[in-house]
């Protein structure tokens, strides 16, 4: 029995990067081996078992071979004669098929040591193709190593576009889309992971919505880059910014302007009413990918409320106290700050405005705690009772709100 660390662990150490996830592959093993020596099975396809002390993975070696649509259809192989270079052979990218084994030498049939320092995306074998997932995978990964200088090889990228092209794309289960976007728009450069499906043709086919902004002009004025797929894509870059790793603020980054794709033709390149246009092609999407209730939720917000919090300086105490209750901000504050990143995102989401200051922010946050203070004791104390009770609240708040 034989063991070797691999995968992302020896990946990010060949980049100098932190090691989250340990992973194991495990040659010359049966799993009757790993459970006589205290590992505990948690594989449901394929036998992988968690170490005793240190519930890091380690996976027999395996093969893979295509039997069906989708990511599911695959039938595996997994005992003693199955070998390491067998096993780094069915993975992903290169970047991913390195192995170490205890005296620290690599295993790196693949040449991905190679890719490391050249900076490049590239798949392992054509068997690439079989698995429609990975074409998600690679778009997260340009997202997580752009910033680094990564990018998708030629070649690579005409096998996605392949796999577009032969429908394999097509039998992506939601929850599984939904999983990588959630990972991708937590990543460092998320406009990277728009860049690559479109690239591909993924994106019309994944997210409609979102493909259909890309050519839909706006005034050169506010918006400098024009095109308004490019400022989503700077959009997503600022939130990334503002809320690191923060998937929640990247999703309603990404879904802001969507209404933007609906303007009539002969009102271009203004676009009067479009946060309100955002909300059904919003829901549609949301509905689609099964995106959490939260983010839905969030997000129709930010859709239908970002021009207001832009303009929080100019607005009516009462139309701030309307913002501040759609977003339930009073009962949970950091509802608000997550409003605020993304529309602070959309601003300086404009080429020639990553720095622009947001004082909107500010106000809203005064307007939030001058509101959350007021309280029903002192009505209560005055005899008020039932809606007299709410009424007289909701004018203290407003008073509150103007003296702040």
């Amino acid at each position: 029995m034989r063991i070797y660390l691999v995968g992302g662990a020896v990946r990010d150490k060949l980049l100098g990067r932190p090691v989250v996830d340990h992973d194991h592959v495990v040659t010359g093993a049966r799993p009757e081996d790993l459970l006589a020596l205290g590992y505990r099975p948690v594989g449901k396809d394929f036998p992988v078992f968690l170490h005793p002390d240190t519930g890091e993975e380690y996976a027999l070696a395996r093969t893979e071979r295509k039997s069906g649509r989708g990511y599911h259809g695959f039938v595996f192989q997994a005992d003693p004669t199955v070998t390491l270079e067998q096993d780094l052979a069915r993975r992903d990218l290169t970047i991913n098929a390195i192995a170490e084994d205890e005296h620290g030498a690599l295993v790196d049939p693949h040449g991905g040591v190679r890719d490391l320092e050249a900076r490049v995306l590239r798949h392992v074998s054509p068997a690439f193709v079989e698995d429609p997932v990975r074409l998600l995978r690679v778009a997260r990964f340009a997202a997580r190593f752009a910033p680094l200088g990564f990018t998708v090889a030629d070649e690579t990228m005409a096998l996605l576009r392949r796999m577009v092209a032969d429908g394999e794309v097509d039998h992506l289960v939601p929850e599984r889309v939904w999983a990588e976007t959630r990972k991708a728009l937590a990543e460092p450069r998320p406009s990277a992971f728009l860049r690559v499906l479109r690239e591909a043709g993924a994106l019309r086919v994944l997210f409609p919505e979102v493909d259909a902004l890309y050519g839909v002009p706006q005034r050169a004025e506010f918006h400098p880059e024009v095109d308004t797929g490019i400022h989503v894509e700077m959009v997503l870059d600022a939130a990334a910014a503002l809320a690191p790793g923060d998937d929640l603020v990247g999703f309603c980054a990404l879904a802001h302007d969507l209404g933007k794709a609906l303007t009539p033709v002969d009102a271009l390149p203004r676009h009067i009413g479009h946060e309100q246009r955002g909300v059904a092609p919003l829901r549609a999407l949301a509905a689609r990918l099964k995106v959490p209730t939260e983010h839905a939720a969030l997000a129709e917000i930010v859709c239908r409320e970002h021009l207001n919090a832009h303009r929080a300086l100019e607005l009516k105490p009462t139309t701030v106290l309307k913002l501040l209750a759609a977003l339930d901000a009073l009962r949970r504050p950091e509802r608000l700050e997550a409003f605020l990143a993304a529309c602070l995102a959309d601003k300086r989401g404009r080429l020639g405005h990553a720095r622009d200051d947001y004082p909107q922010a500010d106000r809203l946050r005064r307007a939030r705690d001058a509101a959350a203070a007021v309280t029903a004791a002192p009505f209560v104390a005055k005899g008020l009772q039932g809606p007299a009770i709410g009424a007289a609240m909701e004018r203290a708040r407003i008073a509150a709100i103007a003296a702040a």
